[in-house]
């Protein structure tokens, strides 16, 4: 499909929805500035102190630090706490809550992504489903019973020449053990899931009361390499026989009858969203 015809059937099915389902992976949060971990030279480019020990995003991105190197793990993920908190998220969720806000159910969020953006951005917390946690939240590394707490007062001083941090180390507000990011890593076997669990409560009441409505899925940034986003867009299209509108500048491919666009997510979300606008102020002139 070319790319002026995929924009048109893709504005036209924003339009006409009822409510809209996104998903979003690490792609969506580029055009917001933050680093494209793709590959190990893109992760060491905006960590070259990483590099220089052999660690890559998956090497450090695993529970096991926070027993044998404290100060190397909360460097990754304290660094990552603070940028995220620094970044403002790009118009393209400006542009998303719009859309909802046109709709009579509104939108739901399914991401990936642990920086709490779209919270950020003015979509509601309670419609918003982050399978791998955020980093707004910690949970203690002992299990001592405190569950999970907001990070909203923690704030850690990284060296960025060793990209390790400084004391003092988050610590839990029960037991003073330290404190962990309530972020699911690679074999993780201690991640606190209660709180992801209660927004898929959320999502499963939602999807059950836009059952007879037209669904329109809009997915921004989501490879393959970890693919739980596609999928679950995939399948949501096929169950509600919805449009599923895929917007990935390498990976833009998708089932037969679907959209996909090869481009970033804030120029695809800016692409429709000027089609949406042009559709809806001719109808607004006929009508007149």
């Amino acid at each position: 499909m070319r790319h002026e015809l995929a924009i048109e059937v893709a504005g036209r099915a924003i339009a006409s929805a009822d409510a809209l389902l996104i998903g979003a992976g690490a792609g969506m949060g580029v055009d917001s500035g933050l680093p494209d971990f793709r590959g190990n030279q893109g992760f060491w480019t905006a960590y070259p102190p990483y590099q220089h020990l052999g660690l890559d995003f998956f090497s450090l991105a695993n529970p096991r630090w926070f027993e044998t190197d404290q100060s190397l793990a909360w460097g990754f993920y304290g660094h990552r706490l603070e940028m995220y908190r620094r970044t403002q998220p790009h118009d393209g969720f400006a542009i998303l809550h719009s859309w909802a806000e046109r709709m009579h159910h509104g939108a739901f969020v399914y991401t990936s992504n642990v920086d709490g953006h779209f919270q950020k951005a003015g979509l509601s917390p309670d419609r918003v489903l982050e399978i791998h946690g955020s980093l707004e939240w910690l949970q203690c590394t002992r299990s001592c019973g405190s569950g999970i707490f907001p990070s909203d007062s923690v704030h850690v001083d990284v060296d960025k020449n060793t990209m390790r941090a400084k004391e003092p180390l988050p610590r839990c507000p029960v037991c003073a053990a330290l404190a962990r990011p309530n972020v699911l890593m690679f074999e993780d076997r201690t991640w606190d899931a209660e709180r992801a669990g209660q927004q898929e409560v959320r999502l499963g009441a939602w999807l059950e009361a836009v059952n007879q409505a037209r669904l329109v899925i809009v997915e921004c940034g989501a490879g393959t390499t970890i693919p739980s986003v596609r999928h679950f867009c995939e399948r949501m299209a096929a169950i509600y026989g919805a449009t599923l509108i895929r917007i990935n500048l390498r990976e833009p491919q998708v089932p037969e009858g679907q959209v996909g666009l090869a481009t970033s997510s804030l120029a695809g979300l800016h692409a429709i969203d000027r089609w949406v606008n042009r559709e809806t102020g001719a109808q607004q002139k006929r009508e007149i």
